[in-house]
């Protein structure tokens, strides 16, 4: 098979007509809604799957992608591609220091012997989880009362990888992480040409990681949690499927269980098991 040429691969454009059914299959099959202005990142971002399947043209690849045998690869590879990956380590702090303040202490009173369980919808690269950890582990050095799991769900198969190997750039943690905690909970690449982390042992082992799509039926979670992150996910949804993907998340939240949202997000007018607490913070009642 001949090598396609780069230039062509450059040139290429996704049509309109292409994009529509490529935002059709992403809006039915994950939620996501991709408005026209996205359609230039969905091009750049998909050339790279041209290169990979030595493709010269959008034409080829949207055959390829609805056919037989190309869907069932393919549309990972577009969830992939069309996810976004904003987080942050102790992005919207408040909720961390609810988590330290509020949630830790009444669980260590009352939790006879049970361990705690944290669920991160949506959990990107896993800087949320990893902060969770940290808070948590920060607490139990004083209590020593309980142990902790935390489960991490994304759509994407690209950035699980990246979580689970807990590995960040210098300029994704020096910012974001203090300082005693950096050198407690991270361990920095002895080539100094790389400047990356690796979070430690310690913490990677109490965090698993699995794809999740919300737009599935049912979840099919191994356990019910004391406490959910969905933060800045539920924004890329309409409001009915944002009803929906909070109800199942309420199927699998304990009885006086924690759930938190975005400050960008609003559970306002949903029809929900749950009492505000905080802004953004609600309990299951």
């Amino acid at each position: 098979m001949a090598i396609v040429n780069l230039r062509d691969i450059y040139k290429a454009e996704l049509s309109e007509e292409h994009f529509d059914k490529l935002a059709r299959l992403i809006m039915n099959e994950t939620g996501i809604k991709m408005p026209p202005v996205k359609r230039v990142m969905v091009q750049s971002r998909l050339k790279k799957r041209l290169r990979e399947l030595n493709m010269s043209s959008f034409d080829d690849y949207v055959k390829y992608a609805f056919s037989e045998e190309g869907f069932q690869t393919e549309v990972v590879h577009i969830f992939d591609v069309i996810s976004t990956n904003k987080t942050d380590f102790f992005r919207e702090p408040v909720h961390f220091s609810f988590l330290r303040d509020i949630i830790l202490p009444e669980f260590s009173l009352g939790n006879n012997g049970k361990a705690l369980k944290v669920w991160s919808a949506a959990c990107s690269s896993g800087e949320e989880a990893v902060t969770t950890a940290m808070v948590i582990n920060e607490f139990l050095n004083e209590t020593h009362n309980f142990d902790y799991a935390i489960h991490g769900t994304d759509i994407s198969t690209h950035i699980l990888r990246m979580a689970s190997n807990g590995v960040y750039s210098e300029d994704r943690v020096k910012p974001a992480v203090p300082e005693i905690l950096l050198r407690k909970y991270f361990m920095k690449s002895k080539d100094p040409a790389r400047k990356t982390y690796r979070v430690v042992p310690e913490l990677r082992q109490k965090i698993k990681y699995s794809r999740l799509n919300f737009m599935d039926d049912g979840y099919n979670m191994p356990e019910k949690y004391d406490l959910i992150f969905c933060r800045n996910v539920l924004i890329y949804f309409d409001r009915p499927t944002q009803e929906s993907v909070v109800s199942k998340l309420c199927h699998y939240l304990k009885p006086g269980g924690y759930i938190i949202h975005g400050h960008s997000e609003s559970f306002i007018g949903m029809q929900l098991p749950l009492k505000a607490i905080r802004p953004t913070i609600f309990q299951m009642v």
